[in-house]
């Protein structure tokens, strides 16, 4: 092959590429048509979980086993406890009712002393969340 034949092949490539890559790209517009309670809903969503789950900081932990006296526990502290959040986890095999939303240790060494005038067991910690 001549200087020439191969300055053709490369020549009709990158034109063949070129309009290739002209060819395939795309443009497109979406419309959404959302009902404009939907963020409002969302908002409230958020809020109720805030209010519902514990914080990536300090809880107080009241109970560690079964799951009825992890609700007889819990139904205690709230009749008692109505500042702080509270939950039951579950860790194989037994649940675990945990107090509090503490952004520092000082905030739940303060509750805990309120706490432990009802749950003598209590005790802090600074649980792992799940994501």
């Amino acid at each position: 092959m001549t200087m020439k034949t191969y300055f053709n092949i490369i020549i009709t490539s990158v034109l063949i590429l070129a309009i290739s890559q002209k060819s395939s790209a795309q443009n497109a517009t979406l419309t959404v048509n959302a009902d404009s309670n939907i963020t409002q809903l969302l908002a409230l969503k958020k809020d109720l979980e805030k209010e519902n789950k514990l914080s990536d900081g300090y809880t107080i932990q009241l109970y560690y086993g079964e799951l009825d006296k992890a609700n007889r526990i819990l139904n205690n502290y709230r009749s008692k406890f109505g500042d702080w959040p509270a939950s039951i986890e579950y860790e194989t095999p037994n649940y675990k009712v945990w107090a509090g939303n503490f952004s520092s240790r000082l905030e739940a060494e303060r509750a805990l002393i309120a706490i432990k005038n009802n749950f003598s067991s209590a005790f802090i910690l600074k649980p792992e969340r799940r994501k």
